[in-house]
């Protein structure tokens, strides 16, 4: 069976463009793939973060999953810190990557001219080596990525074969997937920007805990264009074709076809609303009733971390026996020399 996986930071609240634009996918994909799910916590500690914040916002995260609708007796849902092969293979990768590879990598150059003269975290260049490692302990097959990350999984594709090449026959190569059904899920305000998990509180962003008043509200002030015509076209009408993505992928539509019978940007906005809200609310409810009993999430995410070391460990112990490691209580003869 095909396996996949996928990550997600816990930084910020879980938005729409995240539930429309890739949650839902890994809802579908757990039925036809053997799927892996990661709270990628330690990708958040490339910025200084608040302890008690990570740990409460990692904690919501994952139950965020749940309530999506992820089936822990279907797939693998596990926070990466609590597999420590992760952080183990990560430097196996660090030390096959080159300093070139990862110095080209477009989100670390991205990040590092905003910081400026401020901090940047040697995590920010290396993490690409962590998200390699993610990837590579699991033998995946697929990798469902954004277009921001297909340079990731090039790299991972890159770094595997290196490492194939140099010390045999380890890691399974994967490929990114790109899923395009209610991919393109952008800010309300600025409609050529995607919905941010680290604005939680702008009037672009529809997060998933939202109560209808304020999804309403916010839809009634998303940035249209001064025509009347509602029509998907991205590039002359981009704040329609949003609210075009948005109706499409919470009703199971393509944008083309939630176009249909529109003359007015009124009542597109406000079905849209009223289509969220809709798709929400099950969610929502279930997040509550999750909430109600934290200790079973912390007993569902530790048979996750259990279920993920029995793949991840192997492949890990595979790669460091081939590239040379000296396994504990090893029996292995050493020529030992004289000083």
């Amino acid at each position: 069976m095909t396996r996949v996986f996928s990550g997600i930071k816990p930084t910020g609240n879980v938005h729409l463009g995240n539930v429309l634009g890739a949650l839902v996918h890994w809802v579908d994909d757990q039925h036809r793939a053997d799927s892996i799910y990661c709270v990628v916590d330690l990708h958040a500690l490339t910025v200084q973060q608040d302890p008690a914040e990570l740990r409460q916002t990692t904690f919501r995260l994952a139950q965020a999953l749940l309530a999506i609708g992820l089936d822990p007796s279907v797939c693998t849902l596990f926070v990466q810190s609590h597999v420590h092969e992760h952080a183990e293979l990560a430097w196996l990768m660090e030390c096959t990557a080159s300093h070139g590879e990862l110095s080209r990598m477009t989100q670390f150059k991205d990040k590092s001219t905003k910081a400026g003269q401020g901090f940047v975290s040697g995590g920010l260049f290396t993490y690409p080596a962590l998200m390699a490692a993610d990837i590579l302990l699991y033998d995946t097959n697929q990798v469902p990525v954004g277009d921001d990350q297909r340079q990731h999984v090039e790299l991972t594709r890159d770094v595997a074969e290196r490492f194939n090449s140099r010390y045999g026959p380890t890691f399974v190569i994967p490929e990114a997937t790109f899923p395009t059904t209610g991919a393109r899920v952008m800010d309300l305000q600025d409609p050529t920007s995607k919905m941010s998990k680290s604005q939680d509180h702008a009037p672009g962003t529809i997060l998933l805990l939202d109560e209808p008043k304020t999804i309403e509200k916010k839809f009634k002030r998303a940035v249209t264009d001064t025509e009347s015509e509602v029509r998907f076209d991205l590039a002359a009408k981009p704040g329609v074709s949003n609210l075009l993505s948005i109706l499409g992928a919470a009703t199971g539509r393509t944008p083309e076809q939630a176009a249909v019978g529109y003359t007015q940007y009124g009542p597109l906005k406000a079905d849209t609303a009223a289509a969220v809200i809709e798709r929400l609310a099950p969610i929502q409810a279930r997040y509550a009733e999750l909430g109600r009993d934290p200790s079973e999430l912390t007993r569902t995410l530790a048979a996750g971390a259990a279920k993920a070391t029995e793949i991840a460990a192997p492949t890990l112990a595979r790669a460091q026996a081939n590239i040379g490691l000296l396994p504990p209580n090893s029996s292995t003869s050493v020529v030992v020399g004289v000083l």
